[in-house]
């Protein structure tokens, strides 16, 4: 399994806060089966984190495309990038 991190900002804070239940249940979702192992935004409400641990690139690209931060437009600035995971080692 391969770590990809995507690092994101928001487009629009009243747009964010309507889709925000929805991004939630589908974070959530992909957490519990083992596809998200951690996410949340940054302190400074600038824009957010989501680790994926998925078998590839684009099974990773096609989770972001899924979310519905990505489908309504929230996702500002999307950089997903492979990670490589050192501690806690595999």
């Amino acid at each position: 399994m391969s770590h990809f991190a995507l690092l994101f900002g928001y487009s629009d804070p009243d747009l964010r806060a309507r889709v925000r239940p929805a991004h939630l249940a589908y974070v959530g979702a992909l957490h519990a089966t083992g596809q998200v192992v951690s996410a949340g935004p940054f302190e400074d409400g600038s824009g957010g984190l989501i680790v994926y641990e998925v078998a590839d690139e684009p099974e990773a690209r096609a989770l972001v495309d899924a979310d519905p931060y990505a489908v309504e437009g929230v996702l500002e600035a999307p950089v997903l990038r492979a990670w490589k995971v050192l501690f806690p080692p595999s």
